[in-house]
């Protein structure tokens, strides 16, 4: 498939006439053909316009043709076949096993969201039915959730496919009815055309409203506010950074009709060596850890940006093994320039910190956005006392904190912000300190593992990806997992509705032989 730097507004490619903007290979700081026009704000008014006028058609739909859609779509991503992971490599510097691994996963996100949306389970559907002869009488009461509207999706930079054009935002808002307009990411231009294209193709293959998905291209400060402040869009996915996420949700509070953003910005991840699980864990312990530190270049959101543990020979020994394996890690390339920038700043910031010492770096600095891993040891109060040790440094970065006692240790994860996850590797000796720690860990972070590391989010329906804010703008809510749908839903409740007007999944013969709660008893189909 050809590239060819159009956006896509609804079934039409459209060119941008607005200024034109070119992909860059971060590898060799080269752009990349062929330049892409970016959206003037009437292309953002169509793609808007489109997107409200599809709602209804679109959340009509029987569940079947909207679980088709996104299998579709996910069938469409494959056919694009090795143009897809070629061009997102040129684009991101990424390793082929990762980018295939990642097509995979966007796949599968797609796939079992097809699947909640046939078991029908997210609608909710809930009877109370009419008590004519209580008093006051009850009227007959239904309960269903529904799409809250067109959402706006902004693409994420570390992850071209998972968390972009097809991924889990825009998967998990189709699902709910929702129409999307996308805001592609510009560290991946190419890769998002394709995909986007994909996308387009199901959506006309099914025969869908023509609005239910577009694309367009421009600067996030001008064009994606102007996505957020129409009044058209009801709801945002974001991934990026804390100012990114911050801005949006000005944006979004401030408008007349304010609507919930769902941004996943920024995390630390904590990991906490208890002493029996440091013991037991020893030099494997340590290269799990690095191997999870400098995964991806340590651009995932999970990366494990903090070490906690208490003062010990083994604390000094997963040290020393710590560095030792990172010595052994190569630069490895950033996906932008603007990322290797902000990185750097962060080291020397760390530098610069009266207290903190760095005890190891990764392999030798190699070309274009090349990042050496970096590790650094402080003692607690030196980590309590400069709550900046706290901002994530996005990337190949991680400070050890040592403790003197449980006590402070307790201390200072009292005083963590809000995290994606929080990890503990404990035995059982430990279980005195792991049950303190683990309510503390509950209200940080949205998901807490035991002896394992962060990185590496699985899709599934028990999966958390979320948490307080800085984390995310709302911590009850979840980017990825089945649950993610319903960020986008909203509940109607129909009192005396007539039959033939009721959502099928309402109706008295419940034909989509959904499980409902009828009379606050669960009944299967």
């Amino acid at each position: 498939m050809q590239i060819t730097g159009d956006m896509i507004i609804g079934s039409q490619l459209v060119r941008g006439n607005a200024g034109q903007q070119q992909a860059y290979n971060p590898s060799t700081k080269a752009q990349l053909d062929p330049g892409f026009g970016l959206a003037s704000s009437a292309d953002v008014e169509r793609a808007c316009e489109l997107a409200a006028a599809a709602f209804d058609p679109y959340r009509a739909l029987p569940l079947e043709q909207r679980a088709a859609f996104l299998e579709a779509i996910a069938e469409q991503v494959l056919a694009i076949g090795p143009a897809l992971i070629e061009r997102a490599q040129l684009e991101t510097g990424l390793p082929q096993a990762r980018l295939e691994g990642e097509r995979m996963r966007t796949v599968t996100q797609l796939r079992l969201f097809a699947k909640v949306v046939r078991d029908g389970r997210f609608l909710g559907a809930t009877i109370d039915s009419a008590l004519p002869d209580r008093a006051p009488p009850r009227p007959d009461l239904r309960l269903a959730k529904i799409g809250l509207g067109p959402v706006a999706v902004f693409g994420a930079s570390n992850f071209p496919l998972a968390f972009s054009v097809a991924g889990g935002d825009t998967a998990s808002a189709l699902a709910a009815g929702c129409p999307v307009v996308v805001k592609a990411h510009t560290a991946h231009l190419g890769t998002s055309e394709l995909v986007g294209r994909a996308v387009q193709r199901a959506a006309l293959d099914c025969g869908l409203p023509e609005g239910v998905f577009s694309m367009v291209y421009g600067d996030g400060r001008s064009i994606g506010q102007q996505l957020v402040g129409h009044p058209a869009i009801k709801a945002v996915g974001f991934t990026g950074s804390r100012q990114g996420g911050t801005a949006l949700m000005r944006t979004a509070a401030s408008r007349p009709e304010p609507i919930p953003v769902y941004a996943e910005m920024s995390s630390v991840n904590p990991v906490f060596l208890l002493p029996a699980g440091l013991a037991a864990g020893g030099a494997t312990l340590a290269q799990g850890f690095v191997d999870s530190l400098t995964m991806g270049v340590g651009q995932f959101c999970t990366n494990p940006g903090l070490v906690f543990g208490l003062a010990s020979a083994e604390l000094d020994g997963f040290v020393a093994a710590s560095t030792e394996a990172l010595a052994a890690k190569g630069a490895g390339t950033m996906l932008t320039a603007g990322i290797h920038e902000a990185y750097n700043s962060g080291i020397a910031r760390f530098g610069s910190t009266t207290g903190l010492t760095q005890v190891a770096r990764g392999g030798e600095q190699g070309v274009g956005c090349a990042a050496q891993a970096a590790l650094y040891l402080c003692d607690a109060e030196t980590f309590i006392g400069n709550p900046d040790l706290q901002d994530e440094v996005f990337g190949p970065a991680a400070i050890v904190v040592r403790f003197s006692d449980e006590q402070q240790l307790l201390r200072a994860a009292e005083g963590l912000h809000g995290q994606l996850t929080a990890t503990v590797h404990a035995q059982a000796a430990d279980q005195a300190i792991a049950a303190k720690l683990l309510p503390i860990l509950e209200r940080k972070a949205g998901r807490v593992l035991f002896n394992g590391f962060p990185t590496g989010v699985e899709v599934a329906h028990a999966m958390v990806h979320g948490g307080p804010f800085p984390a995310t703008s709302d911590s009850r809510s979840t980017s990825v997992g089945a649950t993610a749908i319903d960020r986008f839903l909203r509940p109607v409740c129909y009192q005396n509705v007539p039959e033939g007007l009721l959502p099928e999944a309402l109706r008295d013969d419940n034909p989509l032989r959904l499980a409902r709660v009828q009379d606050g008893e669960l009944k299967t189909a």
